[in-house]
């Protein structure tokens, strides 16, 4: 396989010269020049940036467009060469990108500030020290309080939240065990047991024939002309007869809890 063309190496002036085509007039095949020629310089800082992990594409995009806005906004009268005016630009927006969009959970900015210098000054620190530094240390060097430490080094655990499906354990049988498979979930089996238990005890109240409707209504979930046509009566004589046997429910479940509260 043959070597990919090595871009066209260009003086200042040049580079300048096509700076200035495009923010005067939108040369589009300026841009692509530039384009083309700082493109490896990009991919040199999102690979310092990502280094290995799998959003380096999303980096290296990133860093595009921080090239694209470092030719529109250059300005040759400052007195620095582009390169000066382009890195800072191009590091800027994949900090801002590493620093708004690659939390697993939302936390507050400062903390998304603080974080990175905290890790930085315990390694600083430790070199020094030669051993781990402690929180007012920390606080200290940084010119803040020991909660502000605290909080950043705890929301700082949720950089990067762990799957439910990382394997933690191996079953005895050689099967994988995920968090997934061991993570409880809301059972609402013991309040329909409590419910059920409830109304059973009130339903001396009703006449067989209320029973039946009951059943049929809420046990069976039939509508109450299915219900009138399965007990013989017309669907009008279901309806009363339900809205009684259920007021009789909610009298006897009130005098039960009335009861009960004069008993404690």
């Amino acid at each position: 396989m043959g070597q990919q063309p090595q871009p066209v190496k260009r003086t200042k002036e040049e580079i300048d010269a096509l700076i200035l085509e495009f923010q005067q007039k939108e040369n589009p095949l300026a841009q692509t020049i530039l384009v083309e020629h700082y493109t490896a310089l990009v991919g040199s800082l999102a690979r310092k940036y990502s280094k290995g992990r799998d959003f380096h594409e999303d980096i290296m995009q990133v860093g595009m467009i921080g090239l694209l806005a470092a030719i529109r906004r250059y300005d040759q009268g400052a007195g620095k060469s582009f390169e000066s005016f382009l890195i800072p630009t191009v590091i800027g927006e994949i900090k801002r990108f590493l620093r708004d969009k690659t939390w697993s959970v939302h936390v507050p900015r400062r903390v998304k500030e603080v974080w990175p210098k905290i890790k930085n000054v315990v390694d600083e620190l430790t070199n020094k020290n030669q051993r781990s530094p402690k929180i007012e240390e920390i606080a200290e060097y940084m010119e803040l309080s020991e909660e502000e430490v605290l909080e950043a080094m705890e929301m700082g655990k949720s950089y990067q939240t762990a799957s439910v499906d990382l394997p933690i354990e191996t079953g005895s049988e050689g099967n994988v065990v995920t968090a997934l498979d061991i993570l409880g979930s809301p059972d609402d089996g013991f309040e329909k047991v409590d419910r059920k238990l409830l109304l059973e005890s009130a339903l001396h109240v009703l006449s067989e024939r209320e029973k039946e409707i009951i059943h049929c209504t809420f046990v069976e979930n039939k509508s109450q002309k299915e219900t009138g046509e399965q007990l013989g009566i017309s669907q009008m004589h279901v309806s009363r007869l339900q809205k009684k046997a259920i007021e009789k429910l909610r009298k006897e479940l009130a005098r039960d809890a009335y009861q009960g509260l004069n008993t404690v």
